[in-house]
């Protein structure tokens, strides 16, 4: 139940911030008090609570929506130099939206951060576009001659809507550092085709269910942890290795899955795990270990030598 509960809700519990977005968005997950695991969860939880009914918890999001709003721009109102960051981005659905989120210190000399709006985009995401979404935005918030500068990433689009606006413009050092690292990715001897294979099993566990299933009853069978595998991402220099990081570890479970079901799809040979891997990540680690400490899958050092190298991949 609390698994049915975490799997269908989690993403909803978790939305702490409410400034900057829309209501109407928030309210949509209201619909979590009709759901009969959650039902069941509050009343293991406390069986002398009642729920409030979709409508009432609609009104509360609502009111607390514009009650931190108001709060936000009173703030908004007293800072007088601010910097904005500002991306495009799209959901699991594919609807596009534009966030701009505002940085500032405070009256502690603290940083601080309000975000100023999560906007639809259906509408061709042009210069004109995103720079009348943006100053919409701006006038809206107060932060009309305050911003000292706008990060973005280096697109087109992008760097024509800040020059628009007539903003300094620093480029997001971490989309410049995935397009560099990619690059240099695509251009190594031998790991492009390494990447491919690698991508074709992650592919076949992740889009068949019969796939996916064999493999977790391989794994408790071994008696390992029920671990997926990770898909390498285009925006995400990292995955690389997280992507072979996790193939690596998994590589016996999924060798044993692979040889039962009925696929053309080949695990990774002895030799990829042996020597490829090991050889692919000594240039890929030292700038993963920064982005990497955060994961909790990973327990590596920060500044691994040649000796560790196929710890690294454990």
């Amino acid at each position: 139940m609390i698994r049915h509960f975490t799997a269908n809700h989690g993403a909803a519990v978790n939305q702490g911030n409410t400034n900057g977005v829309g209501p109407e968005a928030r309210a949509g997950w209201g619909s979590i008090v009709d759901d009969c695991g959650f039902k069941e969860l509050v009343a293991l939880l406390d069986p002398r609570y009642t729920l409030p009914s979709r409508r009432v918890l609609k009104e509360m999001v609502v009111k607390l929506y514009e009650e931190e709003k108001t709060k936000a721009k009173a703030v908004m109102q007293r800072v007088e130099a601010v910097s904005l960051t500002a991306d495009m981005w799209a959901s699991i659905n594919m609807d596009a939206y534009l966030a701009v989120t505002c940085h500032y210190v405070d009256d502690s000399a603290k940083l601080a951060t309000v975000l100023l709006g999560v906007l639809p985009f259906p509408e061709a995401h042009t210069a004109v576009n995103i720079t009348a979404a943006m100053r919409s935005l701006m006038e809206e918030w107060g932060t009309e001659g305050k911003v000292t500068s706008i990060v973005t990433d280096a697109g087109a689009n992008m760097v024509a809507s800040v020059r628009s606006l007539n903003l300094r413009h620093a480029l997001c050092f971490a989309h410049s550092l995935n397009v560099v690292v990619k690059k240099s990715l695509d251009a190594t001897p031998g790991l492009q085709d390494l990447r491919t294979r690698a991508r074709k099993v992650v592919t076949f566990f992740k889009t068949s269910t019969t796939a996916k299933e064999k493999l977790r009853e391989v794994q408790e069978q071994m008696n390992r942890p029920v671990l997926k595998l990770i898909q390498e991402l285009d925006t995400r220099w990292n995955s690389t290795y997280i992507m072979l990081q996790r193939l690596f570890k998994e590589r016996q479970s999924v060798g044993a899955a692979l040889a039962t079901l009925k696929t053309d799809v080949r695990p990774l040979s002895s030799e990829d795990y042996s020597g490829r891997m090991p050889a692919f990540a000594r240039p890929l680690f030292p700038g993963n270990s920064g982005t990497l400490r955060g994961e909790e899958s990973l327990r590596v050092q920060d500044h691994p030598n040649d000796e560790n190298v196929n710890a690294i991949l454990v």
